[in-house]
């Protein structure tokens, strides 16, 4: 009896959540459709140069919206494709980009500690939308640091 009771209260909670805070998805963030357009480009092109890579997109806040393990990808690429998105949305900029102000010596050394840990190395790019804001990032892992920044760039351009 118990259940039924808190079952029923359930529905009604999130039936009147919904209602009272409305559509919980933001302006100027990614759309699941639009992460599923750009999971599918990055899987498509890493499968037609034979590579297996790690594919994570996250939202505007940085909050992983869709990954995908490609079968064989590195187990150990998960996380990092992963941090890459992060990275390239946490500073709105190619995680190879922000590589060469980390090394030793340069402007921010030291920052991949930050924030749970970053990637400061080439696979992270932000996703803008049509009118150039940033959406969200995507992160890819698993192939060499160019394949992975080739790859990330053409999926990010395929909701353009």
């Amino acid at each position: 009896m118990n259940w039924i009771i808190a079952f029923t209260i359930l529905l009604f909670w999130s039936s009147a959540t919904s209602e009272a805070f409305g559509q919980l998805q933001l302006p100027g963030d990614l759309t699941a459709e639009q992460a599923t357009v750009i999971l599918k480009a990055a899987e498509e092109k890493a499968s037609s140069e034979n590579i297996l890579i790690n594919i994570a997109i996250v939202d505007a806040g940085a909050n992983l919206k869709s990954f995908l393990r490609m079968d064989g990808a590195y187990l150990g690429s998960i996380d990092v494709a992963i941090k890459k998105a992060k990275t390239a949305r946490f500073f709105n900029g190619s995680t190879g980009e922000l590589g060469k102000i980390t090394q030793p010596g340069g402007a921010i050394y030291n920052i991949e500690h930050s924030n749970g840990g970053l990637i400061t190395f080439p696979g992270g790019i932000p996703i803008k939308d049509q009118d150039g804001t940033i959406i969200g990032a995507i992160g890819i892992s698993g192939g060499t640091i160019e394949q992975d920044h080739d790859i990330a760039i053409t999926a990010a351009e395929s909701i353009l």
